[in-house]
């Protein structure tokens, strides 16, 4: 990891410790926003029983906390553009903690629904804004690597979400929800010991200008959206996520695939939602080799300025394939009826080894995971190469809502679609030929990044040039 660097530093304010710390604290607290929106999906049932509605109705509420979430993130991010980013992550975090609170103590879907929303208001500060941060610490060099771990830690986020809601939420659904309120508040007090980062700081061009006192004060303004959207990498990169997440979103019903496939081989339903997340965890693992994605994109990059779209291109529809045979590939499912959550996990990891149907499975989905996990820290690091340090967060925040509104859409339409395949297709084939549709929304995507291919050489280029002019006149 290259760390920018700028001045004389002091033991702990500015020194390349408080700036490691810095990143590792805006790293894995970005996995908490998809710690939040991942709690949900594992306890459809247990919430749905609780509150007398049904499933396709939690449904919409992970719908909505995507789309509150990404919309006001366009918010904070435009803020957070202009003034000091520290304060905005605080309160934002404060917010959704005080959601995901609310949550737990709901006694109506209204009450919560209104909690999630609120929570999702806080929650689109984290990524947003963090961002902007995280670009402003690390050099061009090294963006693909640090953007994987950044990107990494949102699919880690959203594993323990679900791996968290299914064991802590099987007995009490609230419980998990109370967990995660105590570390929000942890969280904002490890904000409060971050370095303050300049902006423009991990710019070689500015970099000169920058030890010796300069400041870099461009600030975004309202004239500059038309400019931002001219770029047509920055079109391609934002219109991508309407697809890629509509795909990424029907993702999250996959605790509920596993599930169904154990209650329909005879186990109880306090034993099946266990069995469900833990496959849907295992799964997921793939996610871990979006370093490798990242490191492939760094490594193209510097050979050639459309690298690393040309990875994401590749590793998306290379993917697809792979997510189809997942979904129907047989499963037999063989744990302790009734035992407790650990007795089950473990009955899980041995049937990888001694049950031929799940190590294939498992296999399938490691590959799926690992193609399509190219797609994250390479979009991250053309935002970063293709626009000025005081426009990243206002792109990433656009790209976000965009792609709230695909894995809204993804998440909340696939509902739709299970219910409806229910006539031809009996639980669980109806999860997963619906699943299965949903990938198909992969090939736009893949043709997207393919366009970004033959536009970020150019956009690049000017950013860079953009960035010396300035430099020569701070």
């Amino acid at each position: 990891m290259t760390l920018a660097t700028s001045g004389p530093v002091r033991l702990w304010g500015g020194s390349p410790a408080h700036r490691f710390y810095s990143v590792v604290v805006f790293v894995l607290l970005a996995s908490l926003d998809n710690v939040a929106i991942g709690l949900v999906p594992p306890l459809y049932g247990s919430i749905a029983d609780a509150l007398d509605v049904s499933r396709r109705l939690l449904g919409l509420v992970t719908a909505a906390n995507f789309l509150v979430s990404a919309v006001a993130a366009v918010g904070w991010a435009y803020v957070g553009d202009r003034t000091n980013r520290k304060p905005l992550l605080m309160v934002g975090t404060l917010i959704w903690a005080f959601g995901t609170g609310g949550s737990a103590v709901a006694d109506s879907y209204p009450t919560f629904l209104a909690a999630q929303v609120v929570g999702a208001v806080g929650l689109g500060a984290v990524g947003s804004v963090g961002f902007s941060v995280v670009t402003d610490l690390i050099s061009p060099r090294r963006r693909g690597l640090v953007m994987s771990f950044w990107g990494l830690s949102q699919g880690v986020g959203t594993l323990a979400g679900t791996l968290v809601g299914g064991l802590l939420g099987a007995a009490d659904w609230r419980r998990p929800f109370l967990v995660l309120t105590v570390v929000g508040l942890g969280a904002t007090a490890a904000y409060l010991f971050t370095f303050d980062i300049r902006r423009g700081q991990s710019e070689p061009e500015l970099a000169d200008r920058l030890a010796g006192g300069a400041e870099y004060d461009h600030q975004i303004s309202r004239a500059d959206l038309p400019r931002i959207l001219g770029r047509r990498t920055n079109r391609w990169l934002i219109l991508q996520g309407l697809t890629a997440q509509a795909a990424f979103g029907s993702l999250v019903w996959l605790p509920v695939l596993f599930a169904e496939r154990a209650e329909a081989q005879g186990y109880s339903a306090a034993t099946a939602v266990v069995v469900g997340s833990v496959f849907a965890t295992l799964f997921q693992l793939g996610g871990v080799f979006s370093i490798v994605g990242g490191l492939v994109g760094d490594a193209l990059q510097r050979r050639t300025p459309s690298g690393r779209a040309t990875v994401a291109a590749v590793g998306i529809l290379a993917a697809l394939p792979f997510y189809l045979v997942l979904f129907f590939v047989p499963i037999r499912i063989d744990v302790p009826d009734g035992a407790g959550p650990g007795a089950i996990v473990r009955a899980v990891l041995a049937s990888v080894l001694t049950e031929p149907t799940v190590g294939l499975s498992l296999l399938t989905a490691l590959l799926a995971l690992a193609l399509t996990s190219a797609n994250s820290p390479n979009w991250f690091a053309l935002i970063a190469d293709v626009n000025p340090p005081e426009h990243r967060g206002t792109v990433y925040s656009l790209g976000n809502l965009v792609n709230g509104v695909g894995r809204a859409a993804g998440n909340g339409l696939v509902g739709v679609v299970f219910h409806g395949l229910r006539a031809a297709f009996p639980p669980p084939l109806n999860y997963a030929v619906g699943l299965a549709v949903f990938q198909l929304f992969f090939v736009p995507t893949g043709v997207m990044y393919w366009l970004a291919a033959r536009s970020s050489p150019r956009d690049i280029a000017a950013v860079r040039v953009l960035l010396r002019a300035r430099a020569r006149r701070m």
